[in-house]
């Protein structure tokens, strides 16, 4: 099996696991919950979506089971949000709901836009440096929207603890896997300038 296997499948459960919280705690009429599970339930199936036509080839590795569990169990560690929700009936107020689904919806275009563009990059001029666009605002346009997904249904529970699991994944994946990336980018000649003009994350900002 590959990994992007395992990653699907979670992403495709979220929506499932989420109403299973709700039904666990008899939380039905909770807002900011209800709001949780149409963030992130429509981001699992988004990426299902984006897996099947433009999908990042990095998940394309072969994997055993016993990894493919250790994808489950940190992707898991999300859950913890709703549960938060879920136990402490946490009532945010509607402008706090509307910023989280307005930086949720910032996040889906910079994340998915960013992807479709490397993906027809690599179908048309594979071998070249991807300069322009969303990548010429960042060096990392996808995992910049990604960060406002999950802030976006993460700061719905309105506590530390949830947010330590995401910065926690950002440490330990996403900021070696972007390091990673500008060490083989730095292959291309032209990489010195696209790196200076660029920020890192965070278009104008770092």
């Amino acid at each position: 099996m590959k990994e992007k296997h395992f990653i699907d499948t979670h992403k495709g459960i979220n929506f499932l696991a989420i109403l299973g919280v709700m039904g666990w705690y008899g939380n039905w009429d909770n807002t900011t919950l209800w709001v949780y599970l149409a963030l992130h339930g429509t981001y699992g199936f988004l990426w299902i979506m984006k897996s099947r036509w433009f999908g990042d080839a990095s998940w394309e590795r072969e994997t055993g089971i016993a990894y493919g569990l250790v994808i489950w169990g940190g992707l898991s560690l999300y859950w913890i949000t709703p549960v938060w929700i879920a136990h402490f009936d946490v009532d945010a107020p509607n402008w706090y709901l509307a910023m989280c689904i307005g930086i949720y919806a910032l996040g889906v275009f910079f994340h998915f836009a960013a992807d479709m563009q490397k993906h027809m990059h690599l179908k048309h001029a594979r071998g070249t440096l991807l300069t322009d666009g969303l990548w010429g605002l960042s060096r990392n346009p996808n995992y910049f929207g990604e960060l406002l997904i999950y802030g976006g249904f993460t700061l719905l529970a309105m506590h530390w603890l949830p947010m330590l699991v995401l910065v926690t994944f950002i440490g330990a994946i996403w900021v070696p896997n972007m390091v990673r990336k500008d060490r083989s980018l730095s292959r291309y000649p032209e990489f010195a300038a696209y790196r200076r003009k660029t920020r890192w994350l965070i278009p104008y900002v770092f």
